[in-house]
């Protein structure tokens, strides 16, 4: 017996070694000295197995198998397992993936449904890069974790495992059936569960823009944790992409149940409030929520709490967001603006102390070096939008006209895919550096110190939490906010870029930000891509002589005064037809101006609901069906009035106090052409009139506009870009 230990010690000894062939045979000489021990069996067939000889491991350990009494079998597999399993772990932990996975294939054989050894093999297939639907299916898992037979499952293997598979395959159907699976089980770890399903529904979602996939991992979360505020919060937003609004409606109700805090019942508000805003249609609803939440808001920079967390501060930057779609009013929506802008940048301050007074000695270093009469600028854009979005199609010019001779351009893409065409074609490759970053706001303005940017310019205002928190952190020394939306009201924003028609004098006693007006045009663009027209009169049953007006606007722009004033003008133009186009609930949308119609006296079967086209250039060669487009107030167009007057339409808009109600006049005055710009109701619905039944007014300001991309500052990038780099030249001077 001493000797045959002695021989098993010196086998697992040439094992350990890789030395397989001797082991194996030492292996079988205390076979032969004690047949009895069913252990060196095991070993054996492990040394076949780990030469290749598979068949050879398996007739092995079966023939062994077949020696045992009837009352040992159970044990000696048992055994069989043990030894498996140990070697299996040993290859894991030297990171010999390939082996480890080869002997947990042949564990399964001996024990099909053990759960752990299944959850191991898909974690080194991920590994290796070779789990495939097919191998995934044929594990059968996933019936395993619905089977009520099934044992427990270690919930943090099982949570591992998921985790593993949602970073690699995320959005295959076999995926999430397993994630669906894994919920029987996870009741120890539901938070955990809850935060690594949510954090990839975020990811997915908002980077990739797959929302259906998003909702079902969120969905999944509530059914664990049917009152999370996190995933319902977000399943607002992704009901929405998903076009299901009235769902969206009830999680954003749920959600506005659940919170008690000040700070929960004000991101709940605007929850609610970004439901049935962006729906359509809801506007007596939206109105009497308005009231409430503004009063809600009012409290809350009263009580000016300095103890928030991150999640907490960062949910009430977006709070404002729809003030200026619903009322144009510009002292007090920018009151609550910069109010709020300040309550969360005092909290950010408190939570990333370290980081502030890190970046604040970065100011002084600038100014040190502004010295330097020849230094190059470095001007940094940072934002989420840089892509195919409007904010993207705007700015991409400004990056191509560039002078890389006085300035490097640093860009800095906030949770966007790096492997974009668009971001490629018009960003990265007209930028210096480009950075891709996730959601992480600390992260990002990390970037921009270590990048040392001179200016740091924020294309998303509070659109963006995480741009938000990046801005808060002062990283760059100057900082502006350019295109993205309105001013942020952050104290750490320094200037808003805008001009002397989008915001007058008057504007800049409500604005933290010192507003920096550009000469002309806040915005300037060298043209648009235009496609084949897919839209025909014919198509739309609507006679070659009428007259259409057309409106293409996203749900949270459709005002009810506007609707009735665009109902007014339909009434008042014999045979003319009205097409609406735009996101939202299509029956909300229908509804609101079917009944606004019938109220004006209008047929409603001179409405025509356009769904949305394949692709923007196909949008703007579309547009050429319309003989006028009324704008929306008080959120006026901002690309889709440029896009309309690049195409030659004349519009009519509204002017009002708001920047956001400023925007299409700005661009008419830039573009030569004041006709159709109202001042009141009343002028808004002449004008619409007047286009409608004067054809030769039409052809006029068709002309002009065509002549306009000859002169106007509005088509002329190269001229604007040098107008905004002055503007920097001149900010780093009063640095």
């Amino acid at each position: 017996m001493i000797q045959s230990e002695s021989k098993q010690e010196e086998a697992y000894q040439c094992f350990i070694e890789g030395n397989y062939e001797k082991a194996a045979a030492l292996y079988e000489q205390t076979i032969a000295s004690d047949p009895t021990d069913p252990s060196n069996y095991w070993y054996v067939g492990l040394c076949l197995l780990l030469q290749g000889q598979e068949a050879e491991a398996q007739t092995t350990w079966l023939l062994a198998m077949s020696e045992a009494e009837l009352e040992d079998v159970e044990e000696w597999a048992a055994e069989l397992v043990k030894v498996l399993e140990t070697e299996a772990e040993r290859r894991e932990t030297i990171a010999d993936i390939q082996l480890a996975w080869a002997i947990r294939r042949h564990l399964r054989e001996v024990v099909p449904e053990r759960v752990d050894n299944l959850l191991k093999i898909m974690q080194l297939s991920i590994k290796l890069d070779t789990l495939s639907e097919e191998e995934l299916e044929s594990l059968e898992i996933t019936p395993l974790l619905r089977s009520s037979e099934t044992g427990v499952v270690e919930p943090a293997l099982l949570l591992q495992t998921l985790q593993e598979l949602l970073e690699y395959a995320p959005r295959t159907p076999l995926t999430l059936e397993f994630a669906e699976a894994t919920l029987k089980h996870a009741s120890d770890l539901k938070s955990d569960f809850v935060y690594e399903l949510m954090t990839v529904a975020i990811k997915q979602a908002y980077r990739g823009n797959y929302y259906h996939f998003g909702t079902h991992l969120a969905e999944l979360c509530l059914q664990l944790e049917p009152e999370d505020l996190g995933a319902l919060g977000h399943l607002v937003t992704f009901y929405q992409r998903s076009d299901r609004y009235e769902e969206s409606i009830a999680v954003a109700k749920k959600y506005y149940s659940l919170v008690q805090t000040l700070p929960g019942k004000a991101y709940g508000g605007f929850l609610m409030l970004k439901a049935l805003v962006v729906a359509g249609g809801s506007s007596q609803e939206a109105y009497t929520l308005l009231e409430e939440h503004l009063d809600i808001l009012k409290a809350l920079v009263e009580q000016h709490p300095l103890s928030l967390d991150q999640g907490q501060t960062l949910s009430l930057f977006t709070t404002t967001f729809f003030l200026p779609y619903l009322r144009d009013d510009l002292a007090g929506n920018r009151w609550f603006h910069n109010q709020i802008a300040k309550l969360c940048q005092d909290n950010i301050q408190v939570y990333a102390k370290e980081h502030v007074e890190k970046f604040a000695h970065r100011s002084a270093e600038a100014k040190l070096a502004k010295c330097n009469s020849s230094k190059k600028l470095k001007i940094g854009y940072i934002s989420g939008c840089l892509r195919r979005h409007s904010v993207g199609w705007l700015a991409r010019w400004l990056f191509q006209h560039h002078d890389r001779d006085r300035f490097d351009v640093y860009t800095y893409f906030i949770n966007s895919p790096s492997d974009a065409p668009f971001s490629q074609r018009w960003f990265v490759s007209q930028s210096t550096q480009a950075n891709f970053l996730g959601i992480d706001g600390i992260e990002a303005a990390e970037a921009v110190y270590q990048d040392q940017i001179d200016i740091l310019v924020d294309l998303d205002s509070i659109s963006l939490d995480t741009t938000c928190e990046a801005m808060a952190l002062k990283p760059a020394p100057i900082q502006a906010t350019w295109l993205g939306w309105d001013g942020s009201g952050l104290p750490a924003i320094d200037y808003f870029l805008a001009d002397p028609y989008v915001l007058p004098d008057t504007a800049e006693a409500h604005y933290a930000e010192k507003v920096w007006r550009l000469p002309h045009t806040y915005i300037a663009v060298d043209g648009f891509e235009v496609d084949v027209p897919t839209l025909r009169r014919s198509h739309l049953d609507i006679p070659d002589e009428s007259i259409i007006y057309l409106s293409s606007q996203k749900g949270q722009k459709r005002h009810p005064e506007t609707t009735r004033h665009q109902m007014q003008i339909l009434q008042a133009v014999p045979n003319s037809y009205f097409l609406i186009k735009g996101g939202a609930d299509e029956e909300r949308i229908k509804t609101a101006f079917k009944q606004a119609a019938e109220e004006e006296g209008v047929d409603p079967s001179r409405l025509r609901f356009l769904s949305e086209s394949a692709s923007e250039a196909t949008h703007r060669a579309n547009l050429s069906i319309a003989d006028i487009v009324l704008d929306t107030y008080p959120y006026n167009g901002a690309t889709t009035t440029l896009e309309t007057l690049w195409m030659g339409i004349p519009l009519v808009t509204r002017v009002g106090q708001h920047f956001s109600s400023r925007n299409s006049y700005g661009m008419m005055m830039n573009a030569g052409v004041t006709e159709g710009i109202a001042y009141t109701a009343e002028e808004y619905i002449n004008w619409g009139i007047r286009l409608g039944t004067d054809s030769a007014l039409r052809e006029q300001i068709t002309w002009k506009l065509r002549l306009s991309r000859r002169t106007s500052p509005l088509w002329n990038a190269a001229a604007f870009t040098r107008d905004m780099e002055q503007a920097y030249e001149q900010m780093w001077a009063l640095l």
